[in-house]
């Protein structure tokens, strides 16, 4: 059974970084495109990042750019969200989220597996 599971949310102040991570089980996911998404209460889920296979290609939705990183270790079925320069407008909860092809994506229905997500909590 596939199982994706991210870590690494929590309460940090405005300006602060975290780095998350998802970690895949019950399938090697090194030739599927990865991404990061987001839902803050009362909003729509939205895309953050994406990764292709070979993490040689990254795409960021424009509000996290230069603040966020996508990065992934094929070796250990993970995939990683580098946050720095938090703010309040970061606070969410991070779904990861596994591609149908190798490619990057920013399209919900381009993925297949989903993560159950992590908090995120950006406050003074």
């Amino acid at each position: 059974q596939v199982q994706l599971v991210e870590s690494g949310g929590g309460l940090v102040q405005p300006g602060g970084s975290l780095r998350l991570s998802c970690a895949a089980s019950g399938r090697t996911f090194g030739n599927n495109g990865m991404g990061w998404f987001r839902q803050a209460p009362g909003k729509e889920r939205e895309f953050v990042a994406t990764i292709n296979r070979s993490g040689s290609t990254t795409y960021y939705t424009d509000s996290v750019k230069g603040r966020f990183t996508i990065s992934r270790d094929n070796a250990k079925n993970t995939v990683y969200l580098q946050m720095n320069s938090l703010k309040t407008e970061d606070t969410a909860v991070y779904y990861c989220a596994v591609g149908k092809t190798l490619w990057i994506s920013h399209y919900e229905t381009e993925y297949d597996y989903w993560g159950q997500g992590t908090q995120v909590t950006v406050s003074s």
